[in-house]
């Protein structure tokens, strides 16, 4: 399968960096997270979490261990490895800019709604 290389692929990647960054969590905390933030806009699909945290543990970008979560389940535990924060300080703001840039074609302005 051909590399899909454009700012889009691989938003959720970034999403899960960036709600792993300065914690650890485990899955269902990370998906959590996410969809808090992102408010009734973004819905995240267990089927494309757990894959895309097994991705970027291969990949080298987290790191992960087990441990015990709130309702005292065994849970896999993910953070940031110092790759991960590299990649993701490089990813974000070029994913910034594109959205940027689609945005003001779209007549939005900077992430806004248009008039």
């Amino acid at each position: 399968m051909p590399k899909v290389d454009h700012p889009l692929y691989g938003t959720l990647n970034l999403l899960i960096l960036r709600t792993l960054e300065g914690k650890s969590l485990h899955g269902l905390e990370i998906l959590r997270t996410i969809e808090a933030a992102a408010g009734e806009d973004l819905r995240i699909e267990e089927g494309a979490l757990y894959p895309a945290l097994h991705r970027l543990e291969r990949d080298g970008l987290l790191e992960s261990e087990w441990g015990l979560s709130e309702q005292r389940r065994r849970a896999r535990y993910y953070r940031l490895t110092r790759a991960g924060r590299e990649h993701l300080e490089r990813e974000a703001s070029g994913w910034l800019r594109h959205a940027d840039a689609v945005a003001r074609v779209l007549g939005a302005g900077r992430f806004g709604a248009k008039p």
